[in-house]
């Protein structure tokens, strides 16, 4: 995982912008993972942005759901943003498909394949925007008590 840096933003806001390889096996996930916890530590300490634990697992979870998904299905680099926008951390993951995932149906017999799933339970909403290099997935987790989790 290679960062390239921390860029100050408007008020409220601090962006961090990362490159996760995808080649060789799947220590990428760990690291994004990892990466999302330093990036709120330190959101947390340097700018005094409130993160409660839950805020830090759910942050965790959906990074390891969106870079998994990448790691699984699209060949290339994956490209992962975080950011902190007043009440949100925005998590975004690029990768080199163009197909439009989709959410299942929920089905707790099904073995696999409920990531999006918790994804869509976890944040206040995610967005795939299909572009010409693949796509971009955005989801947005509530830094407040009231997660408004499920809402889409």
């Amino acid at each position: 995982m290679e960062s390239s840096g921390t860029e100050p933003g408007p008020p409220h806001t601090h962006l961090i912008t990362t490159t996760v390889p995808s080649s060789g096996d799947n220590s990428c996930i760990a690291a994004a993972r990892h990466l999302a916890a330093d990036f709120l530590t330190h959101a947390q300490a340097d700018q005094e942005v409130a993160v409660s634990a839950r805020v830090m697992d759910l942050t965790q979870l959906v990074v390891s759901e969106l870079v998994t998904n990448a790691r699984k299905y699209a060949p290339g680099p994956i490209f992962m943003e975080l950011r902190i926008e007043e009440t949100t951390v925005e998590v975004t993951v690029c990768d080199s498909r163009r197909a439009q995932p989709v959410v299942g149906a929920v089905d707790p017999l099904r073995p696999g394949q409920h990531g999006l799933e918790i994804v869509a339970a976890v944040t206040r909403n995610f967005q795939v925007q299909v572009e010409p290099s693949g796509k971009r997935v955005t989801a947005h987790i509530a830094l407040g008590d009231d997660s408004g989790a499920g809402r889409g």
